[in-house]
């Protein structure tokens, strides 16, 4: 069944991971639409990101209590709707309100992944996870060249109204396709949440792995931030060159499925030894970037296939537990996962000030080499307790 499934599944992943982004190309047609300057709608990012950030949180762990396939339904359906909200948005206030919602109730790709491994049972974990990852990823990246080319076509609520037709287009299939998933468990849904500290606590290998997440996410976010400003300040690129980087970063989509069939032949430790190693290795080709764009290129291909292939494998450790807490395990790395993405960024910042580019190759290599022996070191119990060793 999950073969059938995993093309629909992937596309649901692209498809809701995309609908987050859409605003960020956007912004400057919206300002002048609404007759305000554009960093007026600086918070409408925020407000999206902030409201995914909250539906990770607050959301996906319902999916270890309730039926999997309503929930995805219910998300799917209630994300079109705030997009059509956005859509039909008369001031920035109302944007920023219906940013937030589209945020909050899009973290179906966090609900998707640990259904398909539900699905398909033993068979291919690694595999089916990297595939449903490489189509979060091409929404993400496709979005922005998606939203901006049909703006400046048809107009910024024209991009809102087509992706809210296709949400409930997709979300048409999916009630077509999809079978009933019942509850792993009988746990309620505010047991889920308040059970979620002693997950952590409790699971040597949920804490390495979500620790590793957010060193390997520092390093990611740093990396980001702090490449805009070289770009613009050494090599002297426009925003639309600048958005072209992101294209590059591609290769980690395509290279994703493959991470995650590494995880299965060399266990998740030999495979996160062997990704987040990539990351190191992009980081030193990283670091001669301003003597030329090459090494720039080629350092973001590796270090975007070491990142977002280490964040396979994470996920693949994660799904080898009780399937009963999928979706709380899901809850807990991406919650650390982004954690560490905004630290880097402002970890970026503050090195390319106080040092330049070599300040942040600095400390990405650094980040990744504490987010590396965390990978590999044996898991141990808080408190000197045993009785949850994984």
């Amino acid at each position: 069944m999950i073969q059938k499934l995993t093309v629909p599944l992937a596309t649901t992943s692209a498809v809701t991971a995309a609908n987050v982004y859409l605003n960020q190309p956007l912004l400057g047609a919206v300002a002048a639409s609404f007759g305000v300057a554009p960093d007026a709608l600086g918070t409408v990012p925020t407000a999206t990101q902030l409201g995914y950030a909250a539906g990770i949180l607050l959301l996906v762990p319902a999916g270890d209590s309730r039926d999997r396939r309503r929930l995805i339904l219910g998300l799917g359906t209630a994300s079109a709707l705030a997009l059509a909200a956005c859509a039909v948005s008369t001031g920035v206030c109302a944007l920023i309100v219906s940013s937030f919602a589209v945020g909050l109730l899009s973290p179906v790709p966090q609900l998707v992944t640990p259904l398909a491994v539900a699905l398909a049972g033993n068979a291919g974990r690694g595999r089916i996870v990297g595939t449903i990852q490489g189509g979060l990823l091409i929404g993400v990246l496709a979005s922005r060249a998606y939203a901006g080319a049909l703006g400046e076509l048809v107009g910024w609520r024209a991009v809102y109204g087509c992706s809210a037709a296709l949400t409930l287009l997709l979300m048409l299939v999916l009630r077509r396709t999809l079978p009933y998933v019942p509850a792993v468990g009988d746990i309620g849904y505010r047991a889920t949440l308040f059970s979620l500290p002693r997950l952590f606590a409790g699971r040597p290998l949920v804490r390495r792995v979500t620790l590793s997440g957010a060193l390997v996410g520092i390093a990611f976010g740093a990396f980001w931030t702090a490449l805009t400003f070289l770009l613009e300040g050494h090599y002297r690129l426009g925003p639309t060159m600048i958005g072209l980087f992101g294209l590059v970063a591609a290769a980690s989509a395509l290279a994703s499925p493959y991470a995650g069939r590494l995880a299965d032949r060399l266990g998740h430790r030999g495979a996160l030894a062997a990704l987040i190693g990539l990351v190191a290795v992009g980081w030193l080709v990283l670091l001669p970037g301003r003597t030329g764009l090459g090494w720039l290129i080629a350092g973001v291909v590796v270090l975007d296939v070491g990142v977002w292939g280490s964040q396979a494998a994470c996920q693949t450790a994660l799904f080898t537990l009780d399937s009963a807490l999928h979706n709380r395990l899901n809850t807990l790395y991406f919650t650390f996962r982004f954690l560490g993405i905004a630290v880097g960024s402002l970890v970026g910042t503050v090195a390319w000030a106080g040092g330049g580019w070599s300040a942040v190759a600095g400390t990405g290599v650094a980040a990744t080499a504490a987010g590396l022996i965390v990978a590999v070191l044996p898991a141990r119990p808080l408190f000197g307790s045993t009785s949850c060793r994984v």
